[in-house]
């Protein structure tokens, strides 16, 4: 490698492509810049109950409908209490001489976009009241049965809150 050739080439090479260079070199700058738009506004998390049961009924009408001799199915679930989301908290507890006073904190986290939400620690799932499914195939005591244990095991319902009937 010839050195001297290479020093020679560079304030030519500089010279002749120096707006290229430039305007690489604002675009690093603006990059390296942070955001000015800061969304202070979470956002929403959309947990309606009806969709969730919803998709809840349709799933279960699509497992149903796959027992021998049950045919067309509907399935209506009644809820007791919709999912539920229990989020982590921080518990600081002061034990004075005189009192004992205790503060709960929940939580949260910041993610790329800089906007902070709970610390999710558990979901727990619907609780359901009872169902009510119509089928084709509900006049046979077998389908009948099958019916009320799929359903049973997946809504933890007892038989004596299934009720299964005759699709007219």
């Amino acid at each position: 490698m010839d050195w001297i050739k290479i020093k020679e080439k560079i304030p030519e090479f500089i010279r002749k492509y120096r707006y290229v260079m430039l305007i690489l070199l604002v675009g690093l700058i603006l990059m390296a810049i942070p955001s000015r738009s800061k969304e202070t506004e979470e956002k929403p998390v959309e947990t309606t109950q009806s969709s969730d049961q919803k998709t809840d009924e349709e799933r279960l009408e699509e497992i149903l409908m796959q027992i021998n001799g049950a045919g067309k199915v509907k399935v209506m679930l009644t809820l007791a209490n919709g999912e539920e989301t229990i989020y982590q908290t921080d518990d600081d507890i002061n034990n004075d001489s005189d009192s004992l006073s205790t503060r709960r904190d929940t939580v949260t986290v910041t993610d790329s976009d800089r906007v902070q939400s709970g610390l999710v620690r558990q979901i727990n799932p619907p609780t359901y009241l009872g169902a009510v499914i119509v089928c084709q195939g509900a006049d046979k005591a077998s389908v009948r049965l099958a019916i009320i244990e799929a359903v049973s095991k997946v809504t933890n319902l007892g038989a004596d809150r299934i009720s299964v009937l005759k699709m007219k």
